[in-house]
């Protein structure tokens, strides 16, 4: 199975922008297990400028370009170092992707990308994808992670797509405000009630919320893959989801005639 598996900020770091040890080394743990059975994984992780921001002692979250893409340079670094290190214990080599927007819309260059992906995985690498934030500008960005997980995952013909994030999945309202918000397992169709239950905003230290996963979602079910929003909080979940079991919430993809 080819699974792309997306890891947002909060997964990787506590709010500080410090990285999360004990569950960075579990997820890369997870991963390894799971390629170890066969699987072939794409990651698309988030964290560069947050792990930035810890690293360069910033007290929040930059507002400025140049501060952002210079967080961006510092916390690439940790982060491929941290994947790196953590997955060759497990006898696992790791390889980093950095795209913009250009880089998918340009039909060479997108062809470039998916033939050295496509090598990589034949090799038995683990690709980390990230948007390349350090020469991203508000012309070449592509947004989010959320979005560039699915338009991969649409690329290379993956067989399912997994959002890992802060919360179990979509629910009818935000869990943390409302007591009686009730999970969705499963979405077959992106009806106008189900966009309405994105309002969610952003962590602190991410960019995404609810409402680019579902732009993901549409992206997705459109190309016919199966999308799961799963929390990050247990890598172990990664399991389940693996195996066919019914974990956070599911959107079907539309499968093509």
């Amino acid at each position: 199975m080819r699974i792309v598996i997306k890891i947002g900020t909060s997964t990787l770091a506590y709010p500080t922008g410090r990285l999360n040890i004990r569950r960075v080394e579990e997820l890369c743990r997870v991963v390894c297990d799971l390629k170890n059975a066969g699987n072939e994984i794409i990651l698309i992780s988030s964290g560069a400028i947050g792990m930035g921001v810890g690293k360069l002692g910033l007290k929040s979250r930059p507002s400025d370009m140049p501060t952002k893409q210079a967080a961006a340079a510092v916390g690439q670094c940790e982060l491929m170092y941290t994947y790196d290190k953590l997955m060759g214990e497990y006898n696992h080599t790791v390889a980093q992707i950095l795209l913009t927007s250009e880089d998918i819309r340009d039909g060479k260059r997108c062809e470039n990308f998916r033939n050295t992906l496509f090598r990589l995985l034949e090799l038995g690498v683990i690709p980390v994808v990230n948007e390349n934030d350090t020469v991203a500008t508000d012309e070449i960005v592509i947004g989010d992670n959320d979005t560039l997980a699915a338009v991969v995952a649409a690329d290379i013909g993956a067989d399912l797509l997994v959002l890992l994030s802060d919360i179990d999945g979509l629910y009818t309202a935000d869990p943390r405000l409302n007591p009686y918000a009730r999970l969705l397992t499963e979405v077959t169709e992106l009806t106008k009630e189900i966009l309405a239950c994105g309002g969610e905003k952003g962590s602190a230290l991410g960019t995404g919320g609810m409402r680019t996963k579902l732009h993901a979602a549409e992206t997705a079910m459109n190309a016919g893959i199966d999308m799961i929003i799963a929390n990050g909080a247990r890598p172990s979940v990664l399991y389940n989801i693996a195996d066919g079991r019914a974990f956070g919430t599911r959107f079907v993809g539309r499968k093509k005639q």
